[in-house]
C-alpha cells in the first residue's frame, strides 16, 4: 500500500461560504413577509376609509321660539271653574228629558220634566180658591158701597126726626160690619194667592232648568226613572245631568313646590292640548291654590285661557309652558329644528347631511341656528325629513352610509 501524497492538498481561500448565504435568505423572506403585512393593513385601511360611515340618523321637527322664553313647564288637565250636577227638590218619575250629551242650554231652558199631573191640579185648585176670594171681595164691596149709603141716608132722616137713633144705630152697624168684612175678604185673598204661588212652587220644582249656560257633560238619568233630591232610595238618581259652563274653562296645572317661586298671578303661559298638539293657546296665571299636596309636593295653578277655541273640553290633558314675558307675534309660529349634534360646521358654513334615496347624504346649509330650549332652530329643510346625527369628518356631500344598528 502506497503512501499519499499529502502535498497535493490545499485550501481554497476564495470558495463561498454556505452559511452566510441561509442567513440572507431568511432575511428575504421576513423582509418580503413584512411588506406583504404592511400592505395588507394598508389595503384595509383604504378599504375602511372607503367604506360607508355607519351613522345615527335624527327627525327634524318643529318647534316654537317661545321655548327659548319659557321658565317652567308642567302639565295638567281642563276643568270648568263653573259647573253643576243638576237635580230637583221634588220626587217623582223623569217624564221627558230633552238633552243629550254635548247639548248646549241656555240659563233658565227647560232641559227635562218629572210627572206632575197631581201638583198641577194642585196648583188650579189654589188658583180657583184664589179667584173665589177675589169675587167675594167684589161682593163685599157692593155690600159696604150699599151699607154706606144707607147709612148716610139714615144720617139725614136722622137729623130731620123723621127717624129714631135705632134705625140710625143698626144702619151704622150694618155700614161698620160690611166694612171688617172687606179686611177679612182682603186677608183670605192673600191666604189663596199664598196658596197657588206654593203650588205653583211646587209645580216649578217638577221642571228641571238649566242653572247657566253651558253644555249637557253627562246624562245619568233616563225617562221612566225615579228622580229624588238626595238619590237615598235604591234604583233612584239623584242628577239628572252634569253641565258645565264652557267659557269658565281653565287648566288645572301641578307645579312642583321647589319651583312654585318661578310662578307669580297674570304671568302669561302658553297651553298646548294633547289633542291638538298643533294648536297652541294664550293663557294665564289667574291663582295659585294655597295648598300643598304632601304625597306628591305640588301645588295647584290655576291658568284661565286668554284665547279660547270651541275644540277645548273638560278632562282634556294639557301642557302649560310659563313664560317669562309676553310672547310676540312672530315667536308664536312654529319654526323647524333639529337636535343640536346634527349641525356640524364645514369651512364657515354650518350644514346638516340630508339622508336620501339610497341612504346618500346631501350637505344642506342651515343658516345660523339658534337655540330653542334643547333643539336648535335651522332652515333649509323641513319637518320630517331625516339627517345625519354627529356626522363623521369624511362624511361629505354626496356620501354613502349605513345607518348605524342599535
Amino acid at each position: 500500500m502506497s503512501t499519499p501524497d499529502l502535498s497535493k492538498l490545499s485550501i481554497d481561500r476564495g470558495a463561498k461560504s454556505f452559511a452566510p448565504q441561509r442567513k440572507r435568505r431568511w432575511v428575504n423572506k421576513w423582509t418580503i413577509s413584512a411588506a406583504v403585512v404592511i400592505l395588507a393593513i394598508a389595503a384595509m385601511s383604504l378599504r375602511a376609509a372607503r367604506a360607508p360611515a355607519a351613522v345615527e340618523l335624527a327627525t327634524v321637527t318643529t318647534a316654537y321660539p317661545t321655548a327659548a322664553i319659557t321658565l317652567l313647564n308642567a302639565t295638567g288637565r281642563v276643568a270648568a271653574w263653573r259647573k253643576a250636577a243638576v237635580s230637583t227638590k221634588a220626587t217623582g218619575r223623569l217624564e221627558w228629558l230633552g238633552v243629550q250629551e254635548g247639548t248646549r242650554v241656555k240659563e233658565g231652558e227647560v232641559i227635562a220634566r218629572l210627572e206632575n199631573l197631581d201638583v198641577s191640579a194642585a196648583r188650579d185648585s189654589a188658583v180657583a180658591n184664589a179667584a173665589a176670594a177675589r169675587a167675594n171681595l167684589e161682593q163685599g164691596d157692593a155690600e159696604m158701597r150699599d151699607a154706606d149709603s144707607s147709612y148716610r141716608r139714615a144720617e139725614d132722616l136722622y137729623e130731620k126726626k123723621f127717624i129714631s137713633e135705632s134705625s140710625l144705630d143698626t144702619a151704622r152697624a150694618r155700614y161698620e160690619k160690611a166694612k171688617a168684612s172687606i179686611s177679612s175678604l182682603k186677608a183670605s185673598i192673600g191666604v189663596a194667592e199664598a196658596n197657588a204661588r206654593q203650588a205653583g212652587v211646587s209645580v216649578e220644582q217638577t221642571l228641571i232648568r238649566a242653572p247657566f249656560n253651558g253644555i249637557v257633560l253627562t246624562k245619568n238619568a233616563n225617562v221612566g226613572d225615579i228622580i229624588t233630591p238626595f238619590s237615598s232610595a235604591t234604583d233612584s238618581k239623584g242628577a239628572v245631568v252634569n253641565m258645565a259652563d264652557m267659557d269658565t274653562l281653565e287648566v288645572e296645572a301641578d307645579v312642583s313646590e321647589a319651583s312654585i317661586s318661578k310662578i307669580t298671578e297674570g304671568m302669561p303661559a302658553e297651553i298646548q292640548l294633547d289633542a291638538y298638539p298643533d294648536m297652541r293657546l294664550l293663557g294665564k296665571v289667574s291663582r295659585i291654590v294655597p295648598t300643598v299636596d304632601r304625597t306628591k309636593a305640588t301645588l295647584l295653578v290655576k291658568v284661565t285661557f286668554v284665547e279660547k277655541d270651541a275644540r277645548v273640553l273638560p278632562d282634556m290633558s294639557s301642557k302649560v309652558a310659563f313664560l317669562s314675558r309676553d310672547p310676540k307675534s312672530e315667536e308664536r309660529k312654529p319654526v323647524t329644528a333639529v337636535r343640536p349634534e346634527a349641525v356640524v360646521k364645514r369651512g364657515d358654513r354650518d350644514v346638516v347631511y340630508l339622508i336620501q334615496e339610497g341612504n346618500v347624504v346631501k350637505e344642506v346649509a342651515v343658516g345660523k341656528p339658534e337655540k330653542l330650549g334643547d333643539l336648535v332652530q335651522v332652515s333649509g329643510v323641513k319637518a320630517g325629513d331625516k339627517v345625519v346625527l354627529s356626522p363623521p369628518e369624511r362624511v361629505r356631500d354626496a356620501a354613502t352610509v349605513t345607518l348605524a344598528k342599535k
